[in-house]
């Protein structure tokens, strides 16, 4: 990629001459840059960044607790999927709060490095935990009967459609980078919390329908799945190459700092959905055929008489 000379950019492309004034309009930018992260610190840090992290907590000693018992149970719980899931609740926390998240309090290359702890790499673990599945298998017959119907309701079975789930991840990006979103939930205390939380929910639905080894309301086959994993690393790459060349981007940021965070977007994403395009590949299970055994006292169907010409 090649940066291309942007309104946004154009004071790291080309600086100002030595003695001269900056700009008024790369003034104004740095000024509204300066002022978009300064509310970002002062509405987001302390105890709202704290509930997440305790919330994370609480849902990894629930699991913790849930697989120890199915442990002691004659078919056991993979270690596999504790370790998975349990990597996916440190990345999520470790994306909320920690050096991460004052990184991406005053610079836009935190921020995104926090968007790919949080939407891409935390849910691939979340997911191959197969909560779902742990669930089920620790609640009471009537619960999880409940917990069936649910998954097979008609908003479940939108949701999980492979189309829907793409666009609720990566249509979410898109409308975060390339319109004035960022910036208002940047100002806004109740805004920001809620764009972290629709990233963790799209990335883990998507990561769900696309690798997921838990029961879902629909399976699509493999190459529909292949399909869609390969848009959405096209669209990703994209947006990536958008930002990196200034084109449509609705963030007030410095333009090294968007330049770094697009690279983050490109290469990160692209181990991510490396990652997920693996995880696809080893919890997928050939359908068993249902043909039954021909039986021995059976005779064979006489072949059907061909008319000659």
């Amino acid at each position: 990629m090649s940066p291309t000379v942007s309104p946004t950019v154009f004071s790291a492309v080309i600086p100002p001459a030595h003695g001269t004034p900056v700009a008024a309009a790369d003034l104004l930018t740095r000024r509204a840059g300066d002022a978009s992260l300064l509310a970002h610190e002062t509405h987001h840090g302390g105890l709202s960044g704290a509930l997440p992290v305790a919330g994370v907590a609480v849902l990894l000693a629930a699991y913790l607790a849930a697989a120890a018992l199915r442990r002691r149970e004659p078919r056991g719980w993979s270690r596999w999927r504790t370790a998975a899931f349990t990597t996916g609740a440190v990345l999520l926390a470790a994306g909320l709060t920690g050096p991460v998240a004052a990184f991406a309090e005053t610079d836009f290359r935190g921020h995104m490095l926090q968007h790919l702890l949080i939407a891409m790499l935390a849910p691939l673990g979340l997911v191959l935990g197969a909560p779902v599945t742990l669930l089920l298998r620790s609640l009471p017959a009537a619960r999880a009967r409940r917990v069936t119907a649910v998954l097979r309701s008609r908003p479940a079975h939108v949701l999980t459609d492979p189309w829907v789930a793409f666009t609720l991840n990566v249509g979410g990006m898109a409308a975060l980078y390339f319109t004035p979103l960022y910036g208002i939930a940047c100002a806004d205390p109740l805004l920001h919390p809620l764009v972290h939380l629709h990233f963790v929910l799209a990335g883990f639905l998507f990561t769900w329908v696309i690798a997921g080894p838990d029961p879902a309301p629909r399976r699509p086959s493999v190459p529909k799945r292949l399909v869609v994993l390969g848009v959405s690393i096209a669209a990703h790459a994209t947006l990536s190459q958008l930002m990196y060349a200034g084109l449509f981007v609705a963030v007030t940021a410095p333009g090294p700092e968007l330049l770094g965070a697009a690279e983050i977007m490109y290469y990160g994403g692209d181990i991510a959905e490396l990652l997920l395009a693996l995880a696809l590949v080893t919890t997928w299970r050939p359908a068993r055929s249902r043909v039954a055994p021909r039986n021995r006292l059976t005779p064979e169907p006489a072949a059907p008489a061909v008319s000659g010409s």
